[in-house]
């Protein structure tokens, strides 16, 4: 075996979601998982979402969590004995208890580097609730690492330190939208947000009733799925606009890149949010973004320069937003312009350079005492 293979660097256990269903975290483990293994890193995944087995155990509430946790809680162990660090995903609520937290125990029990990527946009409300219960395995941790200076901001809060990595987007998948690709029967609007009520459904849909008034043509397509598609199509009817708008159910990667190119603007009406991934691909493609100011939204882009930023749930100033993209050509090629600048920060050149650094420091630091060595001084 040679250095590089018996580097821990080159040892690494990635622990998260992956699609089926394509989403963002899930997203971003598959991505991270191929980058890294083309750059030579024994990457092994421990997949946290896999499908029940037997099929219908997945039926069944309560009985199901265990026939997906014990295996999970089994293959950490076993892999914490092959490996030598681990990149663990994590989120809010269950999803920390359940599976981010477990990971990190595991790994710190078995002797691993371990780097924490924590993603939730929940995270405060999150910490106000539970700090107490969380604080002993961020403790555990040898390096945090957040996708925003929101989230660094937040932990900062609670008294931790972490660094940002931003999410890599892979732009040779996205290519430039050219102009004459607009559509000949009217503006095409499309959300790329899970049907749920943090994303701020209903706001899209009432905002895109006012851009018919100027655009009767326009179409709204609403890429997801969630709990909340009955509703969000009865509102639909309710406002009078379900002919125009399609719900498409959730996307592959690929399909998704289809419909960016097909779109005048991405509309992000999140009530809670981070660093959406979706907006960063629809910069990388070349078309304008209309978002909401929630979370960690202004960290990702700015205000009349990236995007065009709004209030939470203001569904006129949403739809004025848009109608003043469409109505404007200057305003469209400088945002245009400025988004794939911005999404070009976000290249996996760029973020490599960092997550390897970061990894090199974990493995460096594994052996000092991790009660308070992510705490401030």
């Amino acid at each position: 075996m040679n250095n590089r293979d018996e580097s821990p660097i080159h040892q690494l256990a990635l622990v998260g979601p992956l699609p089926p269903p394509f989403g963002g975290m899930a997203n971003q483990t598959l991505q991270l998982a191929e980058k890294l293994s083309a750059e030579g890193i024994e990457v092994e995944i421990i997949q946290w979402n896999r499908e029940y087995w037997p099929r219908w155990i997945g039926k069944i509430p309560v009985i199901r969590a265990g026939f997906r946790l014990l295996p999970y809680l089994w293959a950490l162990w076993l892999t914490a004995g092959r490996k030598k660090l681990f990149h663990i995903m994590a989120n809010s609520g269950w999803s920390w208890h359940l599976f981010a937290a477990p990971a990190v125990w595991i790994a710190s029990l078995r002797g691993c580097a371990i780097v924490l990527n924590y993603r939730g946009g929940e995270a405060e409300s999150f910490f106000s609730r539970s700090f107490r219960y969380v604080k002993p395995t961020l403790n555990r941790c040898h390096k945090i690492i957040v996708p925003s200076g929101y989230l660094r901001e937040v932990f900062a809060r609670f008294g931790v330190l972490v660094d940002v990595v931003p999410n890599p987007v892979d732009l040779t998948k996205f290519g430039i939208k050219s102009q004459n690709e607009k559509s000949k029967n009217g503006p095409n609007l499309i959300v790329c947000r899970n049907l749920e009520p943090i994303y701020g459904i209903p706001c899209a849909l009432r905002a895109f009733e006012r851009i018919l008034e100027s655009y009767p043509n326009a179409k709204l397509w609403i890429a997801g799925s969630g709990p909340q598609e009955h509703e969000l199509k009865k509102l639909a009817v309710k406002l009078g606009i379900a002919n125009k708008v399609v719900f498409t159910g959730r996307l592959t990667p690929e399909q998704m890149v289809d419909l960016y190119r097909k779109a005048e603007i991405v509309l992000n009406p999140s009530e809670v949010d981070n660093a959406p991934n979706s907006l960063l691909e629809a910069l990388a493609v070349g078309v304008p973004v209309v978002s909401t100011d929630a979370g960690g939204i202004p960290y990702l882009v700015e205000h009349n320069k990236t995007a065009l930023l709004v209030p939470i749930n203001d569904n006129k100033a949403m739809a004025n937003s848009a109608i003043k993209i469409l109505n404007d050509s200057n305003l469209r090629d400088a945002l245009c312009k400025n988004g794939l600048i911005k999404a070009k920060e976000h290249s996996w050149d760029t973020v490599k350079e960092k997550l390897l650094l970061i990894y090199v420091y974990a493995v460096s630091n594994k052996s000092i005492a991790r009660a308070g060595s992510n705490r401030r001084t």
